[in-house]
């Protein structure tokens, strides 16, 4: 089922109810009249197929699924207050609080501000969208007047969105993911689970735990998308930290990149040098670094973990880096490249498992200390999984644990 988001206002004509138990109480606080909150009540109930609260003579109290969308409610409100402070703060606009502001926000003006913000350009935005370039100004501008503060500039390639424009997009991005948490929570306690988990995964984690937590979860909740996203770990922590993805999993980072990411690890498996499964070094007994060292490496690119070993390997004892370098992070080439030629990678036996198994590749027989990768989550400090994407997380440390017993 294809998610769309509500309209803000009756999010929030859902809140005061559930707050006050009541439509007559909470009519003076949205300024709305009964019969219109009704209104907005029903329309929310029929998008998310449900009902949302128990009517009884002493008020009405939200259900299950009443309760679960005023959580998200609440949270994805919270994003967009602290995005409205922060918007203003940057453009040093004082016209209005944020919580004066939020309730005149709609959602096709947050849905423009996005995809304006992303693309860099009203056309592309408009198509993106499906709305017509005059519509997507007028929210826009209608935007901006309302909160006092400059969200486009002209610029020579098209538009660019201010720092306040950013600041606001992130936040609204957040604060639709919150809402749409809250339909796969609602859908599953309808008893249609609906929904997609949508993670960034790094190369180690790609050859080990992941396609089978992948297989074993799918089995169990077949309805559940999952995307796998591939892209170097800066642009997977852009997305993750701006609600595009749930998770990441593979190499973590020391000290962690930002404060609003939490790092869990899952296990820690060591390095080893690996070539061709007839490399002449194979045949060796005692390896010195300059026997390894004159040889073409294969090395990820400037500032991963496995590169700062493979540099710090040689540096750290005096020794001449090796200058005939292919940097990739593509399992694929890599294995190509070592099995095509005398060449040597620093890299996990559990990343290149099936090929040491198959007989394509070998370990190199080096020694190497305090090589181990710590391998876990990378997760947005303040996220609330579902309890399905919950499970899958404790599916993939289970997975974890037993790579780790081997």
């Amino acid at each position: 089922m294809q998610f769309t988001m509500p309209n803000l206002r009756h999010l929030r004509v859902f809140m005061e109810v559930a707050r006050c138990r009541s439509i007559s109480k909470a009519a003076p606080l949205v300024f709305l009249s009964q019969p219109a909150i009704t209104q907005a009540i029903g329309k929310l109930e029929a998008q998310l197929e449900t009902e949302l609260f128990e009517r009884h003579s002493n008020g009405m109290f939200p259900t299950p699924s009443g309760e679960a969308l005023y959580n998200r409610i609440s949270r994805c409100m919270g994003y967009l207050e602290r995005g409205i402070r922060a918007a203003q703060k940057s453009a040093q606009s004082q016209n209005g609080g944020p919580s004066s502001l939020l309730p005149l926000l709609t959602t096709t003006q947050l849905r423009a501000l996005i995809a304006i913000t992303e693309s860099h350009s009203f056309s592309v935005a408009s198509r993106n969208l499906d709305l017509s370039q005059s519509s997507l100004h007028r929210a826009g501008r209608e935007l901006e007047h309302l909160l006092g503060i400059t969200l486009f500039e002209k610029a020579r390639t098209g538009i660019t969105p201010t720092r306040a424009a950013e600041l606001l997009a992130r936040a609204a991005k957040l604060g639709f993911a919150e809402i749409k948490q809250g339909h796969y929570e609602i859908s599953a306690l309808q008893f249609r689970e609906v929904g997609r988990i949508i993670m960034g995964s790094m190369p180690l984690a790609r050859t080990s735990i992941l396609p089978d937590v992948i297989n074993r979860f799918s089995m169990a909740h077949p309805d559940i998308g999952i995307n796998v996203v591939d892209a170097p770990y800066d642009d997977l922590l852009f997305h993750l930290r701006n609600g595009d993805l749930d998770l990441l999993i593979g190499a973590l980072r020391f000290p962690p990149p930002a404060d609003d990411i939490i790092q869990e690890e899952l296990l820690a498996p060591p390095l080893a040098i690996i070539g061709r499964k007839d490399h002449p070094l194979r045949q060796h007994r005692t390896l010195t670094l300059e026997d390894i060292g004159q040889y073409g490496w294969v090395v990820p690119r400037i500032g991963t973990p496995t590169r700062a070993f493979f540099d710090t390997l040689f540096s750290d004892r005096g020794a001449k880096q090796p200058t005939r370098l292919v940097e990739t992070s593509s399992q694929i080439l890599i294995r190509e490249l070592l099995s095509g030629s005398d060449r040597l990678t620093l890299i996990s036996t559990h990343q290149v498992e099936h090929e040491l198994r198959q007989g394509i590749l070998g370990v190199i027989p080096y020694s190497l200390s305090h090589t181990r990768r710590p391998i876990g989550l990378t997760l947005r400090r303040d996220w609330q999984p579902t309890p399905t994407q919950s499970r899958f997380i404790k599916m993939l440390k289970e997975a974890a644990s037993r790579y780790s017993d081997i």
